[in-house]
């Protein structure tokens, strides 16, 4: 394709994955008010506070305590945790492989059947208290599993890197093409939310069972997508 036309393509990518979102959501809302939500009656109220004039100082506090310190905390409570581990799956050795390669291993055949790899699985998995370390864990996993000693700050230490060049000569050392590419975009839009929006969830309907329905649901929106392209994709690419 010539280089000209990227920006179109990268741009027509993005606003094809935002309409999907968008169909999703009216899709699955569809779905569950004639299954598990029929007959519920819904509502909304919006109630809007009496106006009054700014208070500079309950502005601070709301910004600085409620908007900040309570995030910031839930992030490092939940993150933490991820943290760790990544750096023991990666760092801790049975029968000459760590624990990471070996679930990457077991991980493959499922990542493959619907266009990802089991690299990705795993930094899914690993990546749950916070969804923005999945592409800095997929890039320290691959380095791990694919031994490429040059890359990375050693095992079980995530990284970016500023060159996109750089960036996708590892992941095609990984074994990705652009049918991963276009799987991982789908997966990233549809799968579960992270810890910290689960949490919330559980706090506002005091329910375990709409918690889990939260998180099983996308998951199975997105392997469904994903098996679904991957099959289109390799019946397209042998016709």
């Amino acid at each position: 394709m010539p280089a000209r036309f990227s920006g179109v393509v990268s741009a027509a990518a993005v606003i094809a994955i935002a309409v999907l979102g968008i169909v999703t959501m009216f899709a699955a809302s569809w779905c569950l008010s004639r299954t598990m939500l029929r007959g519920e009656a819904t509502s909304f109220s919006l109630e809007l506070p009496p106006y009054r004039p700014p208070r500079v100082l309950q502005t601070l506090y709301t910004s600085v305590i409620d908007r900040t310190l309570i995030v910031l905390w839930r992030a490092v409570v939940f993150a933490v945790p991820a943290g760790a581990v990544i750096w023991l799956v990666s760092n801790i050795h049975l029968g000459g492989a760590s624990l990471a390669e070996h679930a990457v291993t077991s991980l493959d055949p499922i990542g493959l059947l619907i266009g990802l790899n089991g690299v990705i699985l795993l930094a899914y998995v690993v990546a749950i208290p916070a969804n923005e370390i999945v592409i800095p864990t997929v890039l320290m996993l691959t380095v791990l599993t694919v031994d490429l000693a040059s890359a990375g700050s050693g095992a079980g230490v995530m990284f970016e890197l500023e060159s996109i060049a750089a960036t996708g000569e590892i992941l095609r050392a990984g074994g990705w093409t652009l049918l991963t590419a276009v799987n991982l975009m789908l997966f990233s839009l549809l799968h579960n939310p992270c810890s910290t929006t689960l949490y919330t969830i559980y706090r506002e309907t005091r329910s375990a069972g709409w918690t889990t329905v939260a998180a099983v649901l996308p998951v199975a929106i997105g392997v469904t997508v994903c098996f679904l392209v991957t099959q289109i994709w390799r019946l397209v690419a042998t016709a």
